[in-house]
């Protein structure tokens, strides 16, 4: 995981002969057009009491957006960690983990190295004894985006082991399109688990207004906004693809009287 000799290198690093891309460690900016959700970082802030948080709802609903800005805005370090598919690999998986970690946390990753057997599992107990002897002044807020894309039993048994023995000084966020092979029935009935699904991802009348009236221009009437509310049934994507179709329309009654899952920007997303 890091060199013996004591020199610490930057998140970019080079990690056995592999090289770290810089980019899967930044949190995301802001799209143009982002519309702030005071209620739902209201509600991730409360979820950090039970220290690990899951966020899950299908493809489209803003969870990397919400997130991003959340963590932008909390005033804690954060080590953000974007994932795909290689990260399926369990020694990549931790490799970037413990680089997002040190990024937040500078000079955890000289001090975390793997066992002589290599095995992810003691890298992972290293990793949480060295945490829990030195918490630091602030929490750590490491947030695992597209967890979905990881199919590994390895990576899934390694982070079910984080959660279940988190150390003071970390909390824990897993953004997925779906329920991740985790222990999230033992973590919920313990009352270890915060979560947030799409049943409140959904924006409100008033979310979906200004996010319409970011993507096509102001002016647009409000029966209009509380159509494609419900026709999108607050999904921000088809929200965001209504409002960007919409600009220029001449008739917007006419426009959101037709729109519907077979629109021509919405069958373009969903491929």
């Amino acid at each position: 995981m890091a060199d013996s000799s004591g020199a610490v290198p930057e998140p970019v690093a080079v990690l056995g002969r592999d090289v770290l891309l810089a980019t899967k460690l930044h949190v995301p900016r802001p799209q143009p057009g982002f519309v702030p959700r005071p209620r739902l970082v209201q509600a991730l802030g409360q979820g950090l009491a039970r220290g690990r948080v899951l966020v899950c709802a299908p493809a489209g609903f803003g969870k990397t957006a919400l997130l991003a800005d959340w963590a932008r805005g909390g005033g804690r370090p954060v080590a953000w960690l974007g994932l795909d598919g290689s990260d399926s690999d369990p020694v990549r998986f931790w490799r970037y983990a413990v680089a997002a970690l040190k990024a937040a946390r500078p000079g955890l990753a000289g001090r975390v190295v793997p066992p002589p057997q290599g095995s992810v599992e003691g890298l992972v107990a290293a990793l949480i004894n060295e945490l829990a002897a030195d918490p630091g002044p602030d929490e750590v807020l490491l947030v695992l985006d597209d967890y979905h894309l990881v199919d590994s039993g390895p990576v899934h048994e390694s982070v079910a082991f984080l959660l279940e023995n988190l150390p003071p000084g970390l909390q824990v966020v897993v953004a997925s399109r779906a329920d991740p092979p985790l222990p999230l029935a033992r973590l919920r009935a313990r009352g270890l688990l915060a979560e947030l699904r799409a049943a409140d991802l959904r924006f409100t009348g008033e979310e979906a207004a200004a996010l319409l009236g970011e993507a096509a221009g102001p002016g647009l009437p409000g029966t209009a906004v509380a159509a494609l509310t419900a026709r999108t049934e607050g999904w921000a994507a088809g929200l965001q693809l209504a409002g960007l179709s919409l600009r220029g329309h001449a008739d917007a009654a006419g426009f959101v009287a037709a729109f519907s899952g077979s629109h021509r920007f919405v069958l373009d997303y969903l491929a």
